[in-house]
């Protein structure tokens, strides 16, 4: 009987029923069930087979990567950071590029915008501050769709010698870079990085968000209302981040990185030229979480280093930069909900204060001192219909600026409607009232009316 056993596995392994390289498992007969044990032998047989058949069916299905590239599938995807977004990030589980360990998963955002303003601003497809009449002063209308973003999500295998924390990383572009005309502009990076993390710390290297001020106003305008009393922007750092859980409802953050300054990249002119200082910008904050059903965050956050700017008589002089931030989001209700952030500080034109200001070039040569910051009350009118209604002020000190045209306040008030046509796309229209002042300049003001429409996929 155990020859039979054996002539017929042999049997089923030439005619093709078996993988190649599958063992079939081999119970030992029982005196008087040779029949029974035959059939549950020709079952298992037949079930490897049906196995075999399936795995090369779905083979066909998905047809192999070129060498060295990714197995696409379909994805769904939204950023969602401190960039505008007025929509809910899906997060992607099951579909996306693979290789080996690695899961890419693409997304983008197809943004259009249309506004028209009753006198000019700067810089005109997004608004920094108004441009004061005696320069110019007619109104204006601009569609624009620079700030189309395309990018990639990863996710790695876990690290050993990183306590088996998850790795990762991030490259985003859109079109906002310098252009010679308005309908050819060219890339510009947004965010670079690889990092590890888990539940307890992260490690980030690469470009992304200064640690500091990290909430934005719910506008739908590009440029958050940087200038204007929302400051920070991204720069290359190396970012670690620690977080505590004090109980269920309450988690503490302390979040810190050292940066590059980019002096040399936003110069406050051809007469102040950056260079970079021989110790890095040092950023921190620490917040908290407190609640579970709709839970507030605070922080305090803040930065120091310093600047080299090479002045007509002098070169490498340093010029320090500093500032103390709060910010606090809190959600009064399941539909209303308040957020806000302070700011003071010195040279803050590459975090986007002081009205773009850092050093004055008018006599004086010394950093600007500047002070402001924004808040906002957002109401949830139904699941698809939102609004945002806030204030942000940016007020350097006037005596710190004698620079020709110099900017010696900034504010403005703005209101917006959002709808969600689907998960996917988003239509939004908002008001802004803009008013500026200068040193020997008439004051500017300005009305925006904005409509912006944006495809994540």
């Amino acid at each position: 009987m155990a020859s039979l056993r054996v002539f017929g596995v042999a049997a089923l392994l030439i005619a093709g029923q078996l993988p190649a390289g599958e063992r079939l498992s081999m119970p030992p007969a029982v005196p008087g069930n040779d029949a029974l044990f035959y059939r549950i032998q020709q079952l298992e047989a037949e079930t490897r087979m049906l196995r075999a058949e399936l795995d090369q069916a779905t083979a066909r299905q998905v047809p192999p990567a070129a060498a060295g590239g990714p197995r696409f599938a379909p994805v769904s995807s939204l950023a969602a950071e401190k960039t505008p977004e007025y929509v809910t990030r899906e997060e992607v589980k099951d579909l996306a590029w693979k290789k080996g360990d690695f899961k890419i998963v693409p997304y983008g955002i197809l943004w259009g915008t249309a506004a028209y303003e009753t006198s000019r601003t700067y810089l005109g497809n997004y608004t920094l501050w108004a441009i004061s009449p005696e320069d110019e002063g007619e109104d204006a209308f601009h569609v624009g769709a620079r700030s189309t973003r395309l990018g990639i999500d990863v996710s790695g295998p876990e690290l050993p010698w990183f306590c088996g924390a998850k790795s990762g990383g991030k490259v985003e572009l859109d079109f906002q870079g310098s252009f010679a005309v308005e309908n050819k502009p060219t890339v510009m990076l947004r965010h670079g990085y690889w990092e590890v993390q888990n539940d307890d710390y992260r490690l980030l290297v690469g470009q992304t968000w200064d640690v500091i001020s990290p909430l934005v106003p719910g506008t739908i305008m590009y440029s958050v209302y940087w200038c204007a009393g929302n400051i920070g922007y991204r720069r290359p750092q190396i970012r670690y981040e620690r977080y505590f859980d004090v109980s269920d409802a309450w988690q503490i953050q302390w979040q810190s990185s050292l940066n590059t300054d980019a002096a040399s990249d936003l110069t406050t002119g051809v007469l102040a030229d950056g260079d970079h200082a021989g110790w890095p910008i040092i950023e921190m904050r620490v917040g908290s979480i407190v609640g579970r059903t709709r839970p507030v965050s605070f922080g305090l956050s803040g930065h120091v280093g310093e600047s080299i700017y090479d002045f007509p008589f002098a070169d490498d002089a340093a010029r320090p930069t500093w500032s103390l931030c709060a910010d606090v989001k809190a959600p009064i209700t399941e539909r209303l909900g308040f957020q806000g952030e302070f700011f003071t500080g010195t040279n803050l034109k590459t975090f986007l204060g002081g009205i773009n200001q850092g050093v004055d070039i008018g006599g004086t040569y010394e950093a600007i001192r500047s002070t402001g910051g924004w808040f906002e009350f957002w109401y949830d009118w139904t699941p698809r219909w939102h609004s945002h209604a806030g204030y942000s002020l940016d007020d350097p000190r006037d005596g710190d600026i004698l620079l020709p045209v110099g900017r010696t306040f900034n504010q403005v008030y703005w209101g917006n409607i959002t709808c969600d046509v689907t998960k996917k796309f988003q239509l939004g229209f908002e008001v802004s009232q803009w008013k500026t002042r200068f040193v020997d300049r008439q004051a500017a003001d300005a009305t925006r009316f904005e409509f912006a429409g944006k495809y994540g996929f």
